[in-house]
């Protein structure tokens, strides 16, 4: 008798468990769902190519006092960059700008004010990358399509602003000063 007695509280105990499952997933449905479809946004890390390369980037964001060192450094070696310049910079160092264009390097977007874009609504991301933008279009006469987020920092409202307005969103996947890395993106094509 006490066999029954210890299965019939075990069994009870289970049918309560199960219905309050039931009751949660009823009454969560909903979010459960949405929680599960949402995906994070991420920018570029890098892209997966048949061929062995890199890619070297530069963030400009205070001085120029090493830009034509590096841009003889690199010039002797033959090695092309990207350069993420903010806006800020742009109109301080304007022929700093220029010689990084004209010496064949690519200058792209690091903001207008290095602000922290994740902290900024969609409309005040659009428009702090779009005065940088301009900045260097103006300077070098071809507008960015690259941006990569002061500090590191995004989000989904970051991410989904910049492409909105037909730029990317750029990372680095190795950091020298930390040696950093992240898993790469199929091969895309940017135009």
């Amino acid at each position: 008798m006490k066999l029954l007695l210890v299965r019939r509280k075990i069994l009870a105990a289970f049918a309560c468990v199960l219905a309050a499952a039931a009751m949660f997933y009823v009454v969560n449905h909903p979010a459960v769902v949405g929680a599960s479809a949402a995906t994070r946004q991420l920018p570029i890390y890098c892209v997966q190519r048949d061929q062995k390369m890199i890619s070297i980037s530069f963030d400009a964001a205070w001085g120029n006092e090493d830009t034509q060192e590096l841009i003889d450094i690199l010039g002797r070696y033959n090695v092309k960059a990207t350069f993420f310049v903010v806006g800020d910079w742009v109109d301080k160092y304007p022929e700093s700008v220029k010689a990084l264009h004209d010496a064949g390097h690519e200058v792209m977007n690091h903001s207008n004010t290095h602000a922290h874009m994740s902290k900024l609504s969609r409309e005040e991301i659009i428009a702090d990358v779009e005065a940088c933008s301009d900045k260097i279009e103006a300077v070098t006469g071809v507008r960015p399509t690259l941006i990569r987020p002061p500090y590191g920092e995004y989000n989904d409202t970051v991410i989904s602003a910049i492409r909105s307005i037909g730029m990317e969103p750029i990372q680095w996947d190795v950091d020298v000063s930390q040696t950093a890395s992240s898993p790469c993106l199929p091969e895309q094509t940017h135009s």
